[in-house]
């Protein structure tokens, strides 16, 4: 997509509203709640003819305006989360390095403060909307003696002398969310960029994955229901042997399974949004909820295509869309391996 085509329709989506879901309705946000918000994005996942956009868009808010909203001076939140909730910029979260990526406690990237500025120098590695972003909510060790209490948030805006932002990572899914790597080179941060306190990075990036692990992945639950619909319309209208081929045990036990995994997952994620709203939700409900709706979404796409059989292989209505979209979402905002081990800590192991 042309990046002229991208900015007309993150405009559009933004005009809905999407791109302020859940920040403060004074800085030009909806105000919403997690659940609510979930709602919408669910909504979105739904309709959205590219999940990408909807992912990139939920990055842009969940991981970028969130943590602005939450922790950001007054001066930087009237500043700058107007032009977010507008859809005039558009945001990139850059805390994923080569070496970094489970192990966010090991970030080589250095924020080196000198007078009112820090200069900012590292590299980032699959930054969502990184090729179109204006700003970018960047992670970079300010005292290496702390470990992770060491590691800060700051905002960097795009045009800041020492940035330098990558071509297109091609990915199996999500394509309408162009990611990059991102390289900074003593790049000045003004202070007045900081995101919370210096050093509070880790409780920001924390804040951010509870929002980003519920409520972006309510566009998998939309994005579910819409592909097994069709896949359920599919079984009973494709004939084999004289029958529809949902009258085989084989076909309908496996959508019956589904929708309740699908349903099992939406529990859990709108459990944890309530949570959310509630300020009690802890590392258990957020953990369950990412992985059971991101594994749903896996074997919901490969269901379908092997239901759809040759069509969903090799046809063009788009039914391994779901399954290209979905692989990544086991892997980005913690892994399902993560998640396990996040669960597991919780039951006491």
């Amino acid at each position: 997509m042309k990046p002229e085509d991208f900015r007309a329709a993150w405009r559009a989506a933004a005009d809905s509203g999407l791109a302020g879901l859940c920040v403060p309705g004074r800085f030009g946000g909806g105000g919403l709640g997690a659940v609510d918000t979930a709602e919408a994005v669910e909504a979105a996942g739904r309709d959205a003819q590219d999940l990408g956009l909807v992912f990139g868009m939920m990055a842009h808010l969940l991981a970028c305006a969130m943590p602005v909203a939450e922790f950001g001076s007054d001066e930087l939140r009237a500043g700058v989360l107007p032009r977010l909730c507008s859809g005039e910029w558009i945001a990139g979260n850059a805390i994923t390095e080569r070496e970094a990526g489970s192990d966010t406690g090991k970030l080589s990237t250095t924020a080196v403060r000198t007078d009112d500025h820090y200069l900012l120098t590292g590299e980032k590695s699959f930054v969502s909307n990184a090729t179109v972003a204006d700003v970018f909510v960047v992670y970079a060790v300010t005292d290496p003696a702390l470990g992770y209490l060491g590691i800060s948030a700051l905002l960097v805006e795009r045009d800041s002398p020492g940035v330098t932002v990558g071509e297109p990572l091609p990915k199996l899914g999500l394509t309408g969310c162009p990611a990059a790597v991102v390289r900074f080179e003593d790049c000045p941060v003004p202070a007045a960029n900081l995101i919370g306190r210096e050093g509070s990075g880790a409780a920001v990036f924390r804040a951010s994955m509870r929002w980003e692990r519920t409520c972006l992945f309510a566009a998998y639950l939309g994005a579910m229901d819409g592909l097994l619909d069709r896949t359920v319309e599919h079984a009973r209208s494709r004939r084999q042997f004289g029958r529809p081929i949902g009258a085989n045990q084989a076909v309908s036990h496996r959508l019956a399974d589904l929708k309740v995994r699908v349903e099992s997952a939406r529990a859990l994620l709108y459990r944890a949004c309530a949570a959310m709203d509630r300020g009690e939700v802890g590392d258990l409900d957020v953990a369950m909820a990412k992985l059971a709706v991101s594994e749903a979404a896996v074997e919901v796409g490969l269901a379908a295509v092997q239901i759809f059989g040759a069509a969903g292989y090799a046809g063009a209505g788009s039914v391994d869309a779901l399954l290209r979209d979905a692989i990544g979402s086991t892997i980005f905002s913690g892994t399902s391996e993560i998640q396990r081990e996040l669960i597991a800590k919780e039951m006491g192991l």
